[in-house]
């Protein structure tokens, strides 16, 4: 187990989305790497899924929120989309998400809004 999957209690709703309520850490890579992304108290997040894809992956599926939090955090923060998709594969992985589901998810956040 570890900080990001014992979290508990860190967001609420607010409007279409959540906003973190404690901070919510992930370590990058390993376990000990001691690299860590903060998502900070007071970050808005959603968890986007087109209108197509909804039948398939439910954007009030909670597995889903922390690896969009820690997603929408890392686009906020510069990170480029590769970057920040390869995090939230990686959360999603943590929270129990299927390699399946995994790739279709992280191939759609690379793509979706692709500049």
């Amino acid at each position: 187990m570890s900080k990001f999957t014992e979290a508990e209690n860190w967001h609420k709703p607010q409007g279409a989305g959540y906003v973190t309520t404690a901070p919510l850490e992930w370590e990058v890579g390993r376990k000990g790497s001691g690299l860590w992304v903060r998502v900070p108290v007071g970050m808005y997040f959603d968890v986007s899924v087109p209108w197509f894809a909804r039948w398939l992956f439910k954007p009030t599926d909670p597995r889903y929120r922390k690896a969009a939090a820690l997603h929408d955090w890392a686009l906020a923060d510069k990170w480029d989309r590769v970057a920040s998709a390869a995090l939230f594969n990686d959360a999603l992985a943590a929270t129990g998400v299927g390699k399946v589901d995994r790739l279709a998810m992280t191939v759609g956040v690379i793509v979706w809004k692709w500049k």
